[in-house]
Order: C-alpha cells, then sequence, then structure tokens
C-alpha cells in the first residue's frame, strides 16, 4: 500500500442513509467464485483499477478494509490513468500479465465493459454472492446466458459536480432550471473571473460523458426506450432530432465561454485543480467525484445538480445507474484469493464500503432513500421518482460509439467535426 488514509469528508454514512436493499440482497451467499483450478496462491492477488488524480481511491478503501480484516493476505495495487484504462486494461488482458482483479463497468458500452471482456473470454464467472448483489432487471449488463461476470459495487449518479461555495462567488444562487438562464450563468461566471464548467476535453471519458449526460435531457426524457428502438433498427442517431440537440448543446456551451479556455486539450488535471481551488463552479462526471474533492479541498461545498433541460415547461431527468464492478481474470494464477475477496465485499457487513467511500448509492433500494439533507438533495426529487435514465452507452453494442460520440464532441471543440457528421459516425460504429 502506497497511500495514507485519507479522511472521509464526505460520507454515504454519514448522511445517514440506509443500505438495507443491498443487505437483503446480499444475504445469499453461494460457493466461492469463479476462477480457475490452477490457483497458486490462496494468500495474495493483485487488482487493477482506474484513478484520475491522487486522492485515495475507494478502491484503496475497500483493499485497506479487506487487509485489516485478513492481516494475513498480501494485495497489489495496480492504478492506471482512467483516460487511457479500457485499453490498457485490455492490452494487459490479450498479454496475461492483467491484474488478479479487475475494475470493470457494467454493460457492454465501453472497452472496460464487463460484456465485452467476458465475451473476448477474459473473465472468470462468479458466483451466487455476485449474481444476488445485481438489481433487477439489469442482469444483462453483469453476464451472459445466466452467468454472472461481474460483481456490482454502487448505483453511480452522473451529473454536474457543482461547487457551491465557487457558484457564490459568481453571484449564482441556484443552479439553471433552463437552457437560458444556464448560458447567463457562464456569462455570470466569466464576469466573476470564473468558468461555469471545466472539461478534460482531451480524454473520451470525460467528453463522451458530458454528452451523456445532456442526452438524458434531450434525448432519453422523452424517449426512454431510444437505446432499444436502436437495437431495433427503428431509429438511427443521425435522424434522432434529440441526439442532434445534445451535440448542438455542446457546441453552443463551447461557443458560449461556459468551458474553460483550452478545453479541447485539457485533461483531468484541469478538474482537479479547477474544482478543487473554486476556479470553475461545475463539471460533468459521476458524483463520486464529489467525494474525492471534498477530501482534498474541505473548504469548499460540492453537491449534484442535472443538467437542466431546454425550458422550464421540460422534465428534469438525471442519469444514474449501476456501473462500478469487479470482475476475475479468468487467466489469475490467485482465482482463490480473489474469489475470496469478491465474496468478503459480497457479505452484508461489507455492503456500504464502497458506496461509502466513493460518495455513490447503494446498489438496491433507491426510490426508498431519503436524500433530502444529503449531497443529492438537489436531485433527490428525480432519484425518488424514478425520473433517471442508466448511463447511454451502458447497452450499446460495442466501444465504438461511444469513442464515436466522444471523440466527436473534441472535433466539435476544435471545428473538425459537425454534428451531423458525428452522428453519422455513431451510427456507422453501432452497426459494424
Amino acid at each position: 500500500m502506497t497511500q495514507h488514509r485519507g479522511s472521509r469528508a464526505l460520507r454515504i454514512g454519514a448522511i445517514a442513509i440506509p443500505v438495507a436493499g443491498a443487505l437483503i440482497l446480499a444475504g445469499c451467499s453461494g460457493s466461492s467464485s469463479g476462477g480457475t483450478s490452477s490457483a497458486a496462491n490462496t494468500n495474495e492477488f493483485s487488482l487493477t483499477y482506474a484513478t484520475s488524480n491522487n486522492v485515495e481511491s475507494p478502491f484503496e478503501v475497500l483493499v485497506k478494509e479487506y487487509e485489516k480484516a485478513n492481516p494475513d493476505v498480501k494485495i497489489t495495487l495496480n492504478p492506471q490513468p482512467n483516460d487511457t484504462y479500457g485499453d490498457t486494461l485490455r492490452t494487459q488482458l490479450q498479454a496475461g500479465n492483467a491484474s488478479d482483479v479487475l475494475e470493470t463497468e457494467a454493460g457492454s458500452g465501453q472497452t472496460r465493459s464487463v460484456i465485452p471482456l467476458a465475451q473476448a473470454g477474459f473473465l472468470a464467472p462468479l458466483d451466487d454472492a455476485a449474481t444476488a448483489l445485481i438489481p433487477a432487471g439489469t442482469e444483462s449488463l453483469f453476464g451472459i446466458d445466466g452467468t454472472t461476470y461481474g460483481l456490482p459495487l454502487t448505483i453511480s449518479y452522473a451529473g454536474i459536480v457543482y461547487n457551491e461555495v465557487a457558484a457564490k462567488a459568481a453571484g449564482i444562487t441556484e443552479f439553471a432550471k433552463d437552457w437560458t438562464t444556464l448560458k447567463s450563468q457562464c456569462q455570470s461566471a466569466a464576469a466573476a473571473g470564473k468558468t461555469l464548467f471545466v472539461l478534460a476535453g482531451s480524454t473520451v471519458p470525460n467528453a463522451g460523458i458530458t454528452a451523456s449526460i445532456i442526452a438524458a435531457t434531450r434525448v432519453y426524457a422523452e424517449t426512454p426506450d431510444w437505446n432499444q428502438q436502436r437495437l431495433d433498427n427503428k431509429v438511427t442517431f443521425a435522424d434522432s432530432q434529440g441526439w442532434k440537440d445534445t451535440l448542438q448543446t455542446v457546441k453552443d456551451m463551447y461557443d458560449a465561454g461556459c468551458f474553460q479556455a483550452g478545453a479541447e486539450g485539457a485533461g483531468f488535471d484541469a478538474i482537479t485543480t479547477g474544482m478543487s481551488t473554486g476556479a470553475n463552479v461545475g463539471f460533468f462526471g459521476p458524483l463520486g467525484s464529489a467525494t474525492e474533492l471534498q477530501k482534498a479541498a474541505p473548504d469548499q461545498k460540492f453537491v449534484a445538480q442535472s443538467f437542466p433541460p431546454a425550458t422550464s415547461k421540460d422534465k428534469a431527468y438525471g442519469v444514474a445507474s449501476p456501473t462500478y464492478s469487479l470482475a476475475i481474470n479468468k487467466a489469475s494464477k490467485n482465482s482463490v484469493a480473489a474469489a475470496a475477496f469478491l465474496d468478503w465485499i459480497a457479505q452484508p457487513a461489507q455492503a456500504g464500503i464502497f458506496a461509502d467511500a466513493a460518495g455513490s448509492l447503494p446498489i438496491s433500494g433507491l426510490s426508498d432513500l431519503d436524500l433530502s439533507t444529503t449531497i443529492y438533495s438537489a436531485v433527490a426529487d428525480e432519484l425518488n421518482n424514478g425520473d433517471y435514465t442508466p448511463l447511454a452507452n451502458t447497452n450499446w453494442p460495442n466501444a465504438s460509439v461511444y469513442d464515436a460520440l466522444a471523440t466527436g464532441v473534441q472535433g466539435l471543440l476544435t471545428g473538425q467535426s459537425t454534428v451531423d457528421s458525428v452522428l453519422a459516425s455513431m451510427d456507422t460504429a453501432w452497426d459494424q
């Protein structure tokens, strides 16, 4: 272990929300999780995960708790940069030098996603304890033909990570509820020497999630089953007014000065620096990032906001879905130790550790939570009423579609792409 334990300044546990739903589901435990039968060592394994900054990762918190409970186990951590994590993971798996336990994502829309990795033969089957944690209706995001390959960890809310201290300094007392007000707030932030949003435009994860969060209001609020319609070849990206509006909104925000100068070439360090210093009011991403930022900048105050709809008459709509998951490398020589770690995570006593550290939500029982006094208070109605969609690419057929979206956003910022050309490239990637 290379980092010291960070203080948990902003915790799910501290905001008094129960993890009862997750505990009930976790109560069913089967035999030891799957893996190869040639496990060489039951007392050590390695774990790889994505990281965007030097703040203690929720995976490190999870490992420390496990090491505390199992002092005879040695765990080697292999963090990788978030912006290249998916490609790095696949390269390591193909080369045979990947870690024993792998951070993965639900569904099929990214190179790190559970389904394509399982289909490629890289992941070991998991047992009933992992299966029991999967929220009803999302089984296809973690397994194939009834076999589970990913252990879900939390429900992640993706939206605007919003710094209330920076907003107040910019003269903004309430986050925009419609597009017209949002543009006005971009001007207010600029007048105060700030920008309303900071964007890591050079990275696929941040460029892609920015467009996906906007699409919640422009596409999925009106057509929640849009992805299924695309799978059924009833719609296309190129012919979708909602997707046209999504990408046009990104371009309009850039033109209106809503992003920092040089956003198109910025990396994740721009977000960490801009948000922790209060130079920027918000950014697009998973709210778990707010927890990490709060640790690094306790004088700031980070909360969740959803991206505003086009008009105040339109429905506010968010993004919430199971995202983080863990899997076992099928080629692992330490699969017994790796499986024991996943089985430990699935036990009731551990159900809230990752959600606590990540600042995310328990894997089930979301509609029953009282979020009125939490960092989710501004989006509580959306979460409680089910006015949200899973992350857009969760069940897209391959990672190339998301890559086309992200690189398309980058092209919009640099002027090398148009809305129509980006959407056409997404359709091409979908059909390949």
